[in-house]
């Protein structure tokens, strides 16, 4: 499946999965990786799609390096930067993916609340960092899981991220990777993969930890008529 927005590498929209008895709305949570190449045509699309907000979860540095592309758009961007520490770290110390997602809620917790609760105030709202696999995908993970979509959907749509990243991004990001740490045995999982275990794994560690995805959010600050208000906007 192609990108929904020319230029943006896995821009998509998340409705239509199934919640229970109803199913999760088009048209309001979008995700993706940087806008730093959308084209013409691209600017048109999100345009029309309506967005009203933006929540860019990448540092100062990602930022700098890779600009947004919202030229005369009448959107709001909300930084909520999720930093990880370097990138380049977490090569270096070789982890896995696993535990990559298990820093992210252990370290970035609140900051995760704020991307969840910057969905309540406006939309249509674009969840997005660098590739749309990680901090992207653990943040929509939660706040659709915590809004009522059916927990295998939720990792479906996870895992369809590693099928809308380019070959050749993926090669030329590995070859860089493999220069500098040839010893490395997660490389190709941190750069270009999104088991479905992997986040089957990071949801029912919420679950042993807080008592559910939900919990968690609510834990670190999501208040109950928030929460309320999330399944509200979400689900259809």
């Amino acid at each position: 499946m192609r990108s929904l927005v020319s230029g943006a590498t896995n821009f998509r929209d998340v409705g239509g999965l199934p919640a229970g008895a109803g199913r999760s709305r088009a048209g309001v949570l979008y995700r993706s990786g940087n806008l730093v190449h959308v084209d013409d045509e691209g600017l048109q699309t999100m345009d029309d799609l309506g967005l009203r907000r933006i929540i860019d979860l990448r540092d100062d540095a990602e930022v700098r390096h890779a600009p947004s592309r919202v030229d005369g758009l009448d959107v709001e961007v909300q930084r909520v930067p999720l930093f990880l520490g370097s990138v380049e770290s977490f090569f270096a110390r070789d982890v896995s993916l696993g535990e990559l997602y298990a820093e992210l809620v252990e370290g970035s917790a609140a900051r995760i609340v704020d991307a969840v609760r910057g969905i309540l105030g406006a939309q249509p709202v674009l969840i997005h960092c660098t590739v749309g696999k990680d901090r992207t995908g653990v943040t929509v993970a939660l706040a659709l899981a915590a809004a009522g979509v059916d927990r295998d959907a939720v990792i479906d749509d996870y895992a369809r991220t590693e099928g809308l990243l380019p070959a050749e991004r993926n090669r030329q990001v590995l070859a860089g990777i493999r220069a500098l740490h040839p010893e490395n045995r997660h490389a190709e999982e941190l750069a270009t993969r999104s088991p479905a275990p992997v986040m089957r794994g990071l949801l029912e560690r919420l679950d042993a930890e807080y008592g559910s995805p939900a919990d968690f959010l609510r834990a670190h600050g999501l208040t109950d008529a928030e929460l309320a208000r999330l399944r509200a906007v979400v689900i259809e």
